[in-house]
């Protein structure tokens, strides 16, 4: 995966968390997020992307669905509560029943 790639999967697990509104402890993952989002461009410059942009870009565009399953790959990395897995798990299973 490229850094601009990373830097978006990061994104839209934070988006992809954010709407979780079940889930009533996820300011704190949330927290953790932006703190791994904050470290990734600190310790990887990404030189010519305007990276608010690419994030509003990645909030509008990207499909609920992806920012769930981008949320699935990074929760393991910051130590995640499986509660939040299973929240998401199951969310994104009631949206593959709904199409």
């Amino acid at each position: 995966m490229s850094l601009e790639e990373t830097f978006a999967c990061y994104v839209g697990a934070y988006y992809g968390v954010r709407e979780m509104d079940e889930y009533q402890l996820k300011e704190y993952v949330l927290h953790d997020l932006e703190h791994l989002i904050e470290e990734f461009v600190k310790n990887n410059p990404l030189y010519g992307i305007n990276l608010e942009e690419k994030a509003n870009e990645i909030d509008n565009n990207v499909s609920f669905k992806t920012k769930l399953h981008d949320a699935l790959l990074v929760l393991p990395k910051i130590n995640g509560s499986l509660e939040l897995i299973l929240l998401i798990k199951d969310r994104i299973q009631e949206l593959k029943e709904e199409c």
